[in-house]
């Protein structure tokens, strides 16, 4: 099972930066899955999540109302679309899934099964 994901990058304060996250090796359509971050000297953070297949997003409230979180079960990947960005924003963003999460479980790092090697996201002017 594996997980990778791509497009971070350099982005201005205000920009925008859309990442993926391909699994490959297992089916995810049934499995929750979950964008995390961290910060340098800081723990991992949660960020973004879709229960199994409910798809509707939780998003952490940071994020809320800058960040979308989708994800395409026929291709095994998600994606998280980052909109206004701001230099707190800056971290390695992982991606991870779970099949055995319950829904008060979806902001818990533990609880998730898979992780990917995670893409750096820096803001910066």
């Amino acid at each position: 099972v594996q997980l990778q994901a791509s497009g971070g990058g350099l982005v201005q304060p205000g920009g925008s930066l859309r990442i993926s996250c391909a699994a490959s090796g297992r089916t995810f359509g049934r499995d929750s899955m979950g964008w995390f971050r961290q910060a340098p000297g800081k723990e991992r953070e949660f960020v973004a999540a879709i229960f199994r297949n409910s798809g509707t997003p939780k998003y952490a409230d940071s994020v809320k109302g800058r960040f979308t979180m989708s994800r395409d079960n026929g291709k095994n990947t998600m994606f998280l679309q980052m909109d206004s960005l701001k230099p707190e924003d800056t971290a390695v963003y992982y991606c991870a899934t779970g099949g055995r999460l319950i829904l008060s479980s979806i902001g818990n790092a533990a609880a998730y099964d898979y992780w990917g090697h995670g893409t750096q996201v820096t803001v910066s002017s």
